[in-house]
C-alpha cells in the first residue's frame, strides 16, 4: 500500500534575523493566479477539505557553476485564485505550470502535461504519493535539473505523476514548505526526506539565504497577469514597506508541522475579540481566510453578516448597507498589528459570477474551517490575506516573518 501526503503563526517574541534584502533583481520568471473550480466544489469546500488533511496527518505523512550569495527573484502570474509558477525541468529544459504552495514540500509534474525525460532525468525506482485533501498524485520518483529563472538546481528530486485528481490547469505543485512534509511520501524508503528546492538550492551553494520571500498582489481583472514575485535567498526591499517583523514558527501541533504561527484577531476601533491567540497556519496554496467556527460567529454577529453561506458559492454573504459600515480586522501577529482593510475582506465584485454567484452580491472571504478553537490549527491565512502582506519564509531558522507592502490598502471594488 503506498503511502499518501501533502499538497496545498508567538505572540510577544519577535526574533531578529539577518535576511538578505535585494533591490536589484538578478533574475525574474512569472507567477499566475488562477481560478481552478471543477465540478460541484466551491473554493470553502476544497479548502475546508485542505484543512481536514492537515489536521489528520492524512495531509502531510499518512500511515553547473554556483552562484555565491545570490539571490534569486521569480516573479509569479496571477490567474484569479491560485499563483502558477513556470519552473523547467531537464536538460534541455521542458516547462510546466505548477501551483506555488507553502503548505506542501514535495515538486512535481506531469498532471496535465506528460514528463518529458532527457538525459538529465533519474528514475530512483521509488513510489512517491501525495494526498492534498482536495486531490492526490501517485508516481515515480525522479532526480533532475530544475530551472527557475536563471537558478539552475541539479539533483532536484522531483515526483512524475502516473495518476491524478484535482489538478485541472496545472501540471503539478512546486513545494516550498518544511522539509518534514516530503516523510512517508516515498515508498520503499519512506522515511526518507525529499530536500526542496529552496533546501538544494542553499546546501548547493546557489543561494546565500535558507529563505525564500513571497510578495503576491490584489487585482480585480479576470485575465491572468504578473502580480507576484518569489524571492529564494532572500527578500525584495522594493516589495514591501516598512519593517519586517519575524516570529519563530509555533511548537502548537499541527500547526508546527506547516509554516504555523500564533496570531490573535481583532475587529474594528473598539477592538473587539474575534480570535484569542492561538497557533494557525500559513498557506499560499489555501484561497481564502478562514478562522475557528467560535471566531466566524463572532465575526459574522460583529459585520453583519449572513449566519451561514450561500448555498452557490460556500461563502458568508454581507448587506451593501451593512459594508458601507464596515471597520478593519487587526491581525496582531509578534506584537505587530496588521490591518485587513474593510475592502480586504470582500471579494472583488468582478469575479463574482466565476465564483459561482450573483453580481450585486457581497461575498466575504473569510470563512468558516470547520471546528472550534482549540484544534491546534484554528485559522489559515490563505491568498486573499497574502496579497496585502509580504511573507518571508525562513527555513534556516525556522521563522516567519510579515510586512506591510504598497497593497495593504489597495482598492479593488
Amino acid at each position: 500500500m503506498f503511502p499518501a501526503v501533502s499538497l496545498v503563526l508567538l505572540c510577544a517574541l519577535a526574533v531578529v534575523a539577518n535576511p538578505i534584502t535585494v533591490n536589484n533583481s538578478p533574475i525574474s520568471i512569472p507567477i499566475v493566479k488562477r481560478l481552478n473550480l471543477t465540478g460541484e466544489s466551491t473554493i470553502a469546500a476544497l479548502d475546508r477539505a485542505r484543512v481536514r488533511s492537515m489536521r489528520s496527518g492524512t495531509f502531510a505523512r499518512p500511515t553547473g557553476a554556483k552562484a555565491a550569495a545570490s539571490v534569486f527573484n521569480f516573479p509569479v502570474i496571477n490567474e484569479v485564485f491560485g499563483y502558477i509558477a513556470t519552473v523547467g525541468v531537464g536538460t534541455p529544459p521542458t516547462d510546466y505550470s505548477l501551483i506555488i504552495d507553502t503548505g506542501s514540500s514535495n515538486t512535481w509534474v506531469g498532471a496535465s502535461q506528460a514528463f518529458q525525460e532527457t538525459n538529465s532525468s533519474v528514475d530512483t525506482g521509488q513510489t512517491v504519493s501525495v494526498f492534498y485533501g482536495s486531490g492526490f498524485f501517485l508516481g515515480e520518483q525522479f532526480t533532475d535539473t530544475v530551472t527557475i529563472g536563471s537558478l539552475v538546481i541539479p539533483n532536484q528530486g522531483i515526483g512524475v505523476a502516473i495518476i491524478s485528481e484535482g489538478f485541472s490547469g496545472a501540471d503539478g505543485i512546486l513545494g516550498i514548505g518544511p522539509v518534514d512534509l516530503t516523510e512517508e511520501t516515498l515508498f520503499p524508503n519512506d522515511t526518507t526526506t525529499v530536500p526542496t528546492v529552496t533546501d538544494n538550492a542553499f546546501s548547493q551553494g546557489l543561494i546565500s539565504a535558507h529563505e525564500v520571500g513571497i510578495s503576491f498582489e490584489p487585482t480585480s481583472t479576470t485575465d491572468p497577469f504578473t502580480n507576484g514575485e518569489l524571492t529564494f535567498g532572500g527578500i525584495d526591499s522594493r516589495k514591501f514597506t516598512g519593517p519586517i517583523t519575524f516570529v519563530p514558527i509555533t511548537t502548537t501541533s499541527p500547526a508546527s508541522e506547516f509554516v504555523g504561527i500564533n496570531q490573535s484577531i481583532t475587529y474594528g476601533t473598539a477592538g473587539a475579540s474575534i480570535l484569542n491567540s492561538t497557533a494557525g497556519v500559513i498557506d499560499t496554496g489555501t484561497t481564502l481566510l478562514l478562522i475557528a467556527t467560535d471566531a466566524m460567529d463572532r465575526y459574522v454577529d460583529a459585520v453583519g453578516a449572513s449566519s451561514e453561506p450561500d448555498e452557490a458559492t460556500g461563502l458568508f454573504t454581507i448587506p451593501a448597507e451593512n459594508f458601507a459600515n464596515l471597520e478593519s480586522l487587526f491581525f496582531n501577529i509578534g506584537g505587530t498589528s496588521f490591518e485587513f482593510t474593510p475592502n480586504a475582506q470582500i471579494w472583488p465584485r468582478v469575479f463574482n459570477t466565476l465564483l459561482g454567484g450573483n453580481n450585486d452580491t457581497i461575498y466575504l472571504v473569510t470563512g468558516d474551517i470547520g471546528s472550534d478553537t482549540g484544534s491546534g490549527l484554528d485559522f489559515i491565512n490563505g491568498m486573499v490575506w497574502l496579497q496585502r502582506f509580504y511573507f518571508v519564509y525562513d527555513t534556516g531558522s525556522s521563522q516567519a516573518g510579515f510586512a506591510t507592502t504598497y497593497f495593504t490598502d489597495t482598492t479593488t471594488n
